[in-house]
């Protein structure tokens, strides 16, 4: 009568980047570019002259150290392997890696930053 749902595991998922346009800062930081509107004639009519036709989206040093290693072929287990091996390489252990990568990318997901294959 109901079928059951598929239990899939996060860290198998492999995640792909939603977003076109993206700058990364001087100190290594990126910050996600997000079109305010899709469309241009309500760009150039709703928008004012010389303010920003995107929201930007700060990520910290972890996000845009993920952010970076969102590929398309790597999956989550992988960018978490790498990310917090680095981490941990530098002297600052993390509690959860796995579940802190899970949240983060599921926030990415729910914004609609990222895609899952």
């Amino acid at each position: 009568m109901f079928k059951k749902r598929q239990q899939t595991n996060y860290l198998d998922m492999v995640p792909v980047r939603n977003v076109k346009e993206f700058t990364e800062e001087t100190d290594g930081k990126i910050t996600l570019l997000i079109p305010k509107f899709k469309s241009t004639w309500m760009t150039r009519w709703l928008i004012p002259p010389r303010r920003s036709k995107h929201f930007r989206i700060h990520l910290d040093e972890t996000g845009s150290s993920v952010w970076r290693l969102i590929d398309g072929k790597r999956n989550a287990g992988e960018i978490c392997e790498l990310v917090f091996q680095n981490k941990a390489e530098t002297g600052q252990p993390v509690d959860e890696p796995e579940l802190r990568l899970t949240k983060f990318l599921s926030h990415l997901y729910k914004s609609r930053f990222i895609v899952f294959k």
